[in-house]
This record gives structure tokens, C-alpha cells and sequence, in this order.
């Protein structure tokens, strides 16, 4: 286990509800300093509540959530001087340009360096005269971020930051979060939902569904333990047990097609495939690396709603 020395972010079974709604319920996660740590979850899973618990602006309705070992609810003031956010919606005074606001933002932050903030907006092309309000959104979030970044927190939060830029600033902003590892082993949590982006640069991930964390895992691990497996499937005379071939890998997700099976697995091995693809009835079996974005879809991609109404597939398997 890892002491607060060695943790940047914990959260102690944090349950949140409103009224008789509940956001998320008994999640515990541990990030440790210098990892880039990837929150996904669909549109109403949990994310921003977990995210305003761990930022001291809510309080949880049971559990904790510490930053650095301590408390962030009784102990907001001091924890935020440590911590950088980027917000989802971007929010400062519209009428004030970016030199404005890195001056005001400047007075409460000791460590703050100015050349830095205009170096990385001159790098973002952001112009610092117009001010905040006749920026675009994806300005607006450059703008963020550089500000964020202006004290050298030790505790990075993105709340969705590529919401809104084009690819040339999605790939600056990827850039400088390398970059601020690199340099500082600055600590990232990061909600988002470009997948494709923060695949190269999460080193963990977990993943929120329906309030409840059902994945949290290194993402090398990760990678290597979900594929995707296609064949086609045979009857034939000595097969006793039919639709039982997959049940080594732990399938996630089983289509059934016309040709024969897709199908994602959660429990990959390269000794029980060879076992597998030599399984009477199985034909032609071929395996296949995932992306990030296509496990968060066999993880998450389908509510408990969703999955109900699916027509079960006959017990005995697809045929």
C-alpha cells in the first residue's frame, strides 16, 4: 500500500448522492505521484461529482477523499495551492485579457511564474490582449490551462480539456502535459473523452460506470490483457459442452455473426489461445490488440437498462 508520501490522491469509499439520486457509490482509488491517471465514463457516470469532492468544493455523503495524505474538505485552502484544474467549462472574468488574469492569479501564488504562462500561451498561438470573453472556447481552455499550470502544481486535474480544440491544439496540449511530466513529475488526474489522445500518456485507468468504479488498472496491464478474438464457430460430434470455448478468457462482450463469433475477452493469454484455436468446432481463429477507446467501449459502452433490453442469446451459446 502506498504511504502519503508516495500518494497524491486518495479516495476512502466516496459515495455521493442527491436526494434520493446517488452520483457514485464506494469508490476507492489511490493515485501515485508522477502517474497520469485516466477517469472514463459515459455522460452520467460520476465523474464531475468524484471530481468537486476531490477539489473540496462538495462534500461526499460517506467516505473521503485526501490529497497528499490529507483531508481535501477540512483542509481546502492550503491543498489547493498545491493543485492546477482545468474545468470543463472554462470560467474567468470575460472582460479581463490573459496577461490580466495571470497578474491576478500571479498575487496568490508565490511560485508563480509569468514568463512560463506567456511562453506556453504564445505557444498555444492564444492572443493575450483580446479578452477572455471574445475567445473561443477552445482559447478559453488554452488560456486555462497555461494559468493552471502557472504555479507548478504538484496535482494537475483536467476536467475534459480537449473539449472544444482542434487537433493542432489537442496535440499542444498533449505536448506540454508530456512535457510537465518530463520536467517536474507533476501528477495528472484527467477526465475525457478523447480516448485516441490519452492513450500514449495515461499510465493508469480507471473507468466509472453507472456511479460504481468497475475498472482500475495500469494501462500496460490493461492492454494486455483485453483482445479481440474472431472465428467461426462449428457444431461437430464431440463437442459436448458447446458455447463453453470462451469461458478461459472471460468474455466481456459475444456477437454472433454470420460468419461465426466476435467476440472481446478481459482474460488474454497467448498459451490459451493456441489451447483454444485448436478446440474442435473452433475455425479460423484470429486475435487482435484493442485501443483504449474500443475496451472503454466493451466495459462501459452499454448501461444496465441497455443490456436488459438486449435479446438474450440462447443458453448453450451462439450457434
Amino acid at each position: 500500500m502506498s504511504t502519503p508520501q508516495e500518494t497524491a490522491v486518495s479516495l476512502e469509499g466516496l459515495t455521493v448522492r442527491y436526494g434520493k439520486s446517488t452520483a457514485c457509490e464506494d469508490v476507492s482509488l489511490s493515485i501515485a505521484r508522477g502517474a497520469v491517471y485516466a477517469l472514463l465514463g459515459r455522460n452520467g457516470a460520476g465523474k464531475s461529482s468524484l471530481v468537486r469532492c476531490l477539489l473540496g468544493q462538495q462534500k461526499p455523503s460517506a467516505g473521503r477523499a485526501l490529497l497528499f495524505g490529507r483531508g481535501v474538505w477540512s483542509e481546502r485552502t492550503a491543498l489547493m495551492a498545491r493543485v492546477g484544474v482545468v474545468p470543463e467549462e472554462p470560467d474567468a472574468p470575460p472582460a479581463m485579457n490573459a496577461l490580466q488574469l495571470s497578474d491576478f492569479c500571479r498575487r496568490l501564488y508565490p511560485r508563480w511564474n509569468q514568463k512560463e504562462v506567456e511562453d506556453r500561451l504564445a505557444r498555444f498561438g492564444v492572443s493575450v490582449r483580446n479578452s477572455f470573453g471574445r475567445l473561443s472556447k477552445g482559447e478559453k481552455g488554452e488560456v486555462m490551462l497555461a494559468l493552471a499550470l502557472g504555479h507548478g502544481p504538484e496535482l494537475l486535474v483536467l476536467d475534459d480539456p480537449t473539449l472544444g480544440l482542434d487537433l493542432v491544439a489537442r496535440k499542444a496540449l498533449y505536448e506540454d502535459l508530456v512535457g510537465e511530466l518530463a520536467d517536474r513529475g507533476t501528477t495528472v488526474l484527467i477526465t475525457t473523452h478523447d480516448l485516441s489522445g490519452i492513450e500514449g500518456i495515461a499510465t493508469r485507468v480507471g473507468i466509472l460506470k453507472e456511479g460504481r468504479l468497475v475498472l482500475d488498472e495500469d494501462a500496460e496491464t490493461l492492454k494486455s490483457r483485453f483482445r479481440r478474438i474472431r472465428y467461426g464457430n462449428q457444431i461437430t460430434e464431440t463437442r459436448s459442452a458447446y458455447g463453453t470455448e470462451l469461458d478461459a478468457f472471460e468474455a466481456v462482450k459475444v456477437k454472433v455473426r454470420g460468419w461465426g463469433v466476435d467476440a472481446v475477452v478481459s482474460n488474454y493469454n497467448d498459451l490459451s489461445f493456441e489451447r483454444f484455436r485448436s478446440t474442435d468446432g473452433v475455425v479460423d481463429a484470429e486475435v487482435a490488440p484493442m485501443s483504449l477507446e474500443e475496451i472503454f467501449l466493451a466495459v462501459a459502452g452499454e448501461s444496465s437498462a441497455e443490456k436488459a433490453a438486449e435479446t438474450p442469446i440462447a443458453k448453450g451459446g451462439p450457434r
